[in-house]
């Protein structure tokens, strides 16, 4: 994978893989599919400076996130589906 580094306080995301099949075994087809809304951090920025102090990134890579909907900007890297995003588009860490 090329090496890619995100800016201030933005955070790269590979998203989990959307559901195949539902709890009761029917398949989901592609069109009908809910974009995934959880993923884990695999690059993070140096933070973001807020009144002239450097204000620390909260997550960190491996941690498994949840953001809305919405969040981010799709962007593929060799081929990779992957999400970038500013570190308040994330709601979470999934422990």
């Amino acid at each position: 994978m090329a090496s890619i580094k995100p800016l201030g306080d933005r955070v790269l995301v590979r998203p989990d893989s959307a559901e195949e099949t539902t709890s009761s075994g029917i398949i989901i087809p592609d069109s009908a599919k809910e974009k995934p809304q959880r993923g884990t951090v695999v690059a993070v920025g140096e933070g973001r400076v807020e009144d002239g102090k450097k204000i620390e990134m909260s997550v960190k890579e491996g941690d498994k996130v949840l953001y809305g909907k919405y969040a981010g900007t799709e962007v593929e890297i060799d081929g990779e589906e992957l999400m970038i995003m500013r570190e308040n588009d994330i709601l979470g860490v999934l422990s």
